[in-house]
């Protein structure tokens, strides 16, 4: 049995508010995942065509009030 097929036995043997926690852990945990990736991604200039294209939609008089 693989290490993630034990978890996952586990995970179904947890109560209720256990199961809640695991999830709101795993939740955080994708979070920071993500927003490390979002501040590599712009550190390497990745995301500079975001940037591009939102003063190009300036200059255009193409954006909308928040």
């Amino acid at each position: 049995m693989s290490k993630v097929d034990q978890l996952k036995a586990e995970i179904e043997r947890l109560s209720d508010n256990e199961s809640a926690e695991i999830y709101r852990w795993m939740s955080e945990r994708e979070w920071e995942n993500w927003d490390r990736q979002i501040e590599a991604d712009s550190k390497a200039g990745k995301l500079d065509f975001l940037v591009r294209e939102a003063l190009e939609a300036k200059s255009k008089g193409k954006l909308k009030e928040l």
